[in-house]
C-alpha cells in the first residue's frame, strides 16, 4: 500500500501512526500541541522515535465532544499540515469525517482517517474516490443498540466497504480500523481487540487505535495519563493478531513493543 511518497508491506509490516491533536480539548493531549511551533516539535519528537505517519485531528471526538464548523477545523489544522510537510518528510493523516475538510486539505494530506466510515457524510467516499487518497474507515454507530455486537460489528464494516468500493475506492486504498471506544461498551472493546484476527479476514489491514482509552482505565484502574503500559498490551495483542498499523500517542514506547514482538514472532528463522 503506497501512502504519501512511501510503501509500507501491510503483510509483513506493523507501523506506527502518532497522533497529532491540534485542538484544545483532546482526551488525552487537549491543548498541548495547539499552537504550530508546539506541533511541529511533538512532530520532531515523534519522528525522532519511529513514527510512520502522523495523524492530524482538528477536532476532539471524545464522548461529548462539541461538534465545530467546517471553517474552524480547516482552520485548526491547515497550518500545521503545511508546516509538517514543508520541514519533515512523512506521511500525514487527516483525522476527519467531513468532506468540505477533506477537499480544503487533499493536496496536502497522504490519507483520509473517517472514524464514521463514511456513514457520515455522504460525499465523503466520492471526494476519496477522486482524490486517489487512501482511507482508514473505523467502525462507528450513532446508537449503541447491538443485538449480537460481534454480529452485527462485522456487518457494519461490511456496510462500509461496501460504500467504498461502490464509489471506486480500491481495495489497495482501504485500511480497517474496529472502532474502539465508539459506541462501545467495554466488554465490546475487549471483544474488539481479541478478534482482530477475524476483522484482518476481511481481507483489508487494520488499524488498532486503543491509545490510552476508556476502556485500558476500566481494567487498569489508571487515569488517561498512566495508561501507556496497558496501551502496549493492545498493541502486542493486536500485532500477534494480525494488524498492520497502530496509532498512538506514546511513539517511542511502542516502536520497541512492536519491535521486541515481531523478533519473539520471528524466532523462528533463527537456528537453534
Amino acid at each position: 500500500m503506497k501512502i504519501g511518497n512511501r510503501e509500507f508491506d501491510i503483510k509483513n509490516g506493523a507501523y506506527i501512526m502518532g497522533i497529532l491533536n491540534v485542538t484544545p480539548d483532546s482526551f488525552s493531549d487537549g491543548g498541548k500541541f495547539y499552537s504550530v511551533d508546539n506541533a511541529l516539535f511533538h512532530v520532531e519528537k515523534m519522528i525522532e522515535a519511529g513514527v510512520d505517519i502522523i495523524d492530524v485531528g482538528g477536532e476532539s471526538t471524545r464522548p461529548g465532544h462539541i461538534q465545530i464548523s467546517d471553517q474552524e477545523e480547516i482552520d485548526r489544522v491547515l497550518p500545521v499540515i503545511e508546516k509538517i510537510k514543508n520541514n519533515f518528510d512523512i506521511p500525514v493523516s487527516l483525522d476527519s469525517y467531513k468532506s468540505e475538510v477533506i477537499n480544503a486539505l487533499k493536496t496536502n494530506i497522504d490519507l483520509v482517517n473517517d472514524i464514521w466510515g463514511l456513514k457520515y457524510d455522504p460525499k465523503m467516499a466520492s471526494l476519496i474516490s477522486e482524490t486517489g487518497l487512501p482511507c482508514c474507515l473505523m467502525h462507528n454507530r450513532k446508537k449503541l443498540d447491538y443485538t449480537d455486537f460481534w454480529n452485527d460489528f462485522i456487518s457494519d464494516m461490511k456496510e462500509t466497504i461496501d460504500i467504498a468500493k461502490k464509489n471506486g475506492i480500491g481495495d489497495d486504498k482501504i485500511i480497517l480500523d474496529a472502532g474502539v471506544g465508539f459506541q462501545k461498551e467495554y466488554e465490546h472493546n475487549l471483544i474488539a481487540v481479541n478478534r482482530t484476527d477475524e476483522l484482518c479476514k476481511l481481507g483489508y489491514p487494520v488499524l488498532i487505535a486503543t491509545s490510552k482509552k476508556r476502556f485500558i482505565g476500566a481494567s487498569t484502574g489508571k487515569e488517561t495519563e498512566n495508561r501507556t503500559a496497558g496501551t502496549l498490551a493492545t498493541t502486542v495483542i493486536g500485532l500477534m493478531k494480525g494488524a498492520t498499523f497502530f496509532r498512538v500517542h506514546d511513539v517511542d514506547e511502542n516502536v520497541d513493543a512492536i519491535k521486541v514482538t515481531k523478533s519473539v514472532l520471528e524466532e523462528r528463522q533463527w537456528i537453534r
